[in-house]
């Protein structure tokens, strides 16, 4: 039910709230006693964790990547990585050092790329990731909005969708649920992300949500690691 998420930034694990990256600091946890992505993640896999929620924010906002970090995870634990990926060979290259790729709203950069990219990959290791920030559509290059974005997962039936709630990130509000109105009744296995809490997991039950991703809220220890 509980997918853990681990955001990297210069070879550690950060912190932040709302995604405002260049504020994030290193990552304080009740499963290790550093930042290490590695040792937090062997911690993660001895309570339970079957897999790992990795944003590679380097690779993200194209300065570098924590590449060799994750393909060394990925053997701990396996990732759904995103690190940008926005076409077909960047999703090949992440694949060969992650179980999943994530092809998220916020990096995309043509509709075509996505429709190259899972008519050519296996969809079991591809999640769409749909990014929302102030209640619209999160995307850098294109002019998307939910009704768009309904019809593409129609369209393409990924295997699983991530809805991601950017401006709540960190911020341990509750979760947008209205947000989940947009892609009631969808094929796709549905993963929300974005200030998850205790109480919500509570109340996952009939909602059409299948897993939740949850970084501060598990790291501080609110919410018990129910994976």
């Amino acid at each position: 039910m509980i997918i853990p998420v681990l955001d990297i930034k210069d070879g550690i694990a950060v912190s932040g709230k709302s995604g405002n990256r260049d504020e994030y600091k290193p990552l304080k946890t009740v499963f290790n006693h550093s930042s290490d992505p590695l040792e937090i993640s062997k911690s993660l896999k001895k309570v339970g964790a079957s897999e790992i929620y990795i944003a590679d924010l380097d690779a993200i906002e194209g300065r570098d990547s924590n590449r060799d970090l994750v393909r060394t995870i990925n053997q701990i634990l396996p990732v759904m990585l995103d690190c940008g990926a926005y076409d077909l060979d960047s999703v090949d290259e992440a694949l060969q050092v992650s179980e999943k790729v994530i092809v998220a709203t916020e990096t995309l950069q043509a509709l075509e790329d996505l429709e190259e990219i899972f008519s050519n990959v296996n969809r079991d290791r591809l999640i769409l990731s749909i990014d929302v920030l102030n209640n619209k559509i999160h995307t850098k290059h294109l002019k998307l909005d939910f009704n768009i974005l309904r019809q593409i997962v129609e369209n393409l039936k990924p295997s699983q969708i991530i809805i991601l709630d950017i401006s709540s990130v960190g911020c341990e509000g509750g979760m947008n649920w209205h947000l989940l109105d947009y892609f009631a009744g969808l094929e796709s296995s549905i993963i929300f992300g974005g200030g998850v809490t205790a109480e919500d997991i509570s109340k996952l039950d009939g909602e059409g949500v299948d897993n939740v991703l949850v970084g501060t809220a598990l790291h501080q220890g609110k919410i018990e690691p129910l994976f």
